[in-house]
This record gives structure tokens, sequence and C-alpha cells, in this order.
């Protein structure tokens, strides 16, 4: 639709400035574009304002020069009503207390002279939030020697016996926090020694060799 001067009409003049009123089912695109105005051109001054009634928004419009227009500022319409962005900076502490939660493993002494076929006691005395211990024998390649045995913590300690393990050396025994692995306590490496049950075993007089023999001072 072209420009229509029966909706276009001055609503001030004063001291050389009008504010024009126009209404159209145009829209503001078309309404913008170069050449809309040109049949009232001659009216339009620099300064001037229009009141812009279009079929998808309202604007209130600076005329630059004759018929070409500002991009002035959108009342309301698809195009985006007049909105006011505001910025600020805002500053947050925060404070966080931290304290240290001790927890300790330390391994007993074993006992010394442990043979193939004996038992191994074993205790750990147990520092902080440590509820159950794992013991478990481990040969000199670090491969567990089966079975582990989990042990609670009574009183601070943690206390379980093992099987011995077959005759060797370099033998390890670990204590290891269950619910934290990465809370280790290794104790010093033993030997596991020949049975004995030979040794052992007498007859009226004499102990005997494992062939059956008599043990003798030479």
């Amino acid at each position: 639709m072209a420009f229509s001067t029966a909706t276009f009409a001055a609503l001030i003049e004063s001291n050389g400035f009008t504010m024009w009123h126009y209404v159209t089912t145009d829209t503001r695109s078309a309404v913008s574009g170069a050449g809309y105005f040109a049949t009232v051109a001659a009216r339009l001054r620099a300064g001037d304002l229009m009141l812009l009634q279009t079929a998808d928004s309202m604007a209130l419009l600076p005329i630059r020069s004759g018929s070409v227009l500002g991009t002035g500022v959108t009342l309301d319409g698809v195009v985006g009503a007049l909105a006011t962005v505001r910025n600020a900076l805002f500053s947050f502490t925060v404070n966080q207390s931290i304290s240290a939660i001790v927890r300790t493993i330390v391994m007993a002494p074993l006992a010394a002279g442990i043979v193939v076929g004996s038992s191994i006691p074993v205790s750990a005395q147990v520092t902080g939030a440590v509820n159950t211990v794992v013991f478990g024998i481990y040969d000199t390649a670090g491969t567990l020697v089966p079975p582990a045995i989990t042990a609670p913590v009574v009183g601070g300690v943690a206390s379980a016996i093992l099987a011995a393990p077959p005759q060797g050396s370099t033998y390890r025994i670990r204590a290891q926090d269950a619910d934290v692995p990465s809370l280790v306590a290794t104790s010093f490496t033993f030997g596991v020694g020949a049975d004995l049950e030979f040794l052992l075993r007498e007859d009226d007089t004499h102990l005997l060799l494992q062939t059956g023999s008599g043990l003798k001072q030479s």
C-alpha cells in the first residue's frame, strides 16, 4: 500500500517544530523504506518528529531530512518495546573451615620362628575413623597369598590370625583400611621355614629327623 495523505496530519506546530501523526496498514519496514514519504517531503523538516502507527508497531521517529526517517524508538509492537537495560556488579565472599582428620594404621611386630603349617597372629593399632582392617600376606612380587582376612577395629585395635604361606622368604603382611584402600601399613619382610614335625617327634630317648633316624650330637 502506498503513502496516503488521508491518515497523515500535524498534531503540534510550534516555533518551527512539527509533531506529525501517520496511521497505515503497511508494516514498519515498508514505511521506513526509501521514498515512502516522498509525496510530503517538502513539508517535513529535519528535527520534526513523527508518531507512526503501522500494522505491526507504534514508534516515535525523528525526521532527518525530507522523507528520510531516523530509527527512532519503538513504543509497542513485534519489533520490541522500549526497554531499559541495567548492569550491576555483585561481590560475594565464601568462607570455608578446614580441619585435618588423622587416620593411621601401625602394625605390631610379628612373632619369630614362622614355619609351614603354622598360624601367624597379626594386629594393628588404629587411630581415627578406621572401622575395618584387611590383613593379607604378599610375596616378593607384591601378589596376595590368599586368603585375606577382614577384621573389625575394637578399642583402637584390629586383630586376625593368618595361615602361614609356603616355605620361602621376603613375605610381607599388609594391613589396609577397608574403606580407604590408600591407607596401608606394611610389616618388615619375614621368612617361612620348613615343617618341624619330625624334629619334634621323639622315641624313648632321641629326637627324630625327617628320615626317621635319630638326632644325635656328633
